[in-house]
């Protein structure tokens, strides 16, 4: 398994289903501050859920698991 694959398990494992809120997203002010549950990882470990058309980059932006 290349590390890619591993990163999206891990991150699929780790956030998929948690509510989550934005310290701060790295180039996106608009977002910080926002709370949304995780609904999908993409191929490459990003976050996607319902706090806007943004993803989430686990290890740049900065969010914290709320429930």
């Amino acid at each position: 398994m290349d590390n890619n694959n591993l990163t999206k398990k891990r991150n699929a494992v780790m956030y998929l289903g948690k509510t989550i809120r934005i310290i701060c997203m790295d180039g996106e002010s608009a977002y910080n501050g926002r709370i949304g549950k995780v609904t999908y990882v993409d191929d490459i470990g990003q976050l996607h859920g319902t706090w806007g058309g943004c993803a989430l980059i686990p290890g740049l932006d900065d969010f914290t698991v709320i429930g």
